[in-house]
């Protein structure tokens, strides 16, 4: 089932970690998955359900609020769910696969010219990303793939795009482990990316 699909029937709840709290260590310790995923996702959780409660939003998708909510706390919670619940669930243990396969490298090495090159433009796109947000990896509506940097807790899906990737380059997602040295952080990342996750997420 692609992404989409699965995105469109996502409910306001905790999403389930696919691994133990502990399973991204080095690159990701535990104590920062029980404030980031624990604490932080928790609270954007909670909040949304406390803003769309009585509304006619309450038993709307996450998407569906991320694709039509105007621009406020509404949309800010709900972006912040359908971010984090793609973003925690991208990641495996390090040192598996740590390259694309298949349609995935396929579609990097068309779009991008290689992995290396595509990660460079990633981490540049990270680097260059002000203040609080993310860098996403998407598909557009013809199947081609694009790097975009959304400020604070902005996604794709907003743009008529296909997420398929995030980096979260708030500083809670890295401060613990990195402090201020968001670069490393996001070079770390690439050894836990789960691809093929990533390319389930195809369409």
């Amino acid at each position: 089932m692609f992404i989409a699909k699965l995105l469109l029937i996502m409910s306001i709840q905790m999403p389930t970690l696919p691994y133990e709290k502990n399973a991204l260590e080095p690159v990701i310790s535990e104590k920062t998955i029980e404030f980031h995923y624990g604490k932080h996702l928790q609270g954007y959780v909670n909040t949304l359900k406390s803003l769309v409660k009585g509304t006619k939003l309450e038993n709307k998708s996450i998407a569906e609020i991320v694709k039509t909510a105007p621009k406020g706390p509404v949309y800010n919670n709900a972006g912040q769910i359908l971010n984090h619940d793609l973003y925690f669930s991208q990641f495996q243990a390090p040192g598996k696969n740590v390259a694309p396969t298949g349609r995935m490298a396929q579609l990097i090495e068309k779009d991008f010219g290689s992995f290396d090159n595509f990660k460079k433009e990633f981490a540049k796109a990270s680097a260059s990303l002000f203040g609080s947000g993310w860098v996403w990896l998407s598909q557009n509506k013809k199947g081609k793939l694009v790097i975009t940097k959304e400020a604070n807790g902005g996604n794709p899906l907003r743009s008529g795009l296909n997420p398929l990737l995030g980096f979260d380059v708030w500083e809670h997602a890295y401060y613990l482990d990195y402090q201020n040295k968001r670069a490393d952080h996001v070079t770390a990342l690439w050894n836990i990316v789960n691809w093929k996750v990533v390319e389930s997420r195809l369409k």
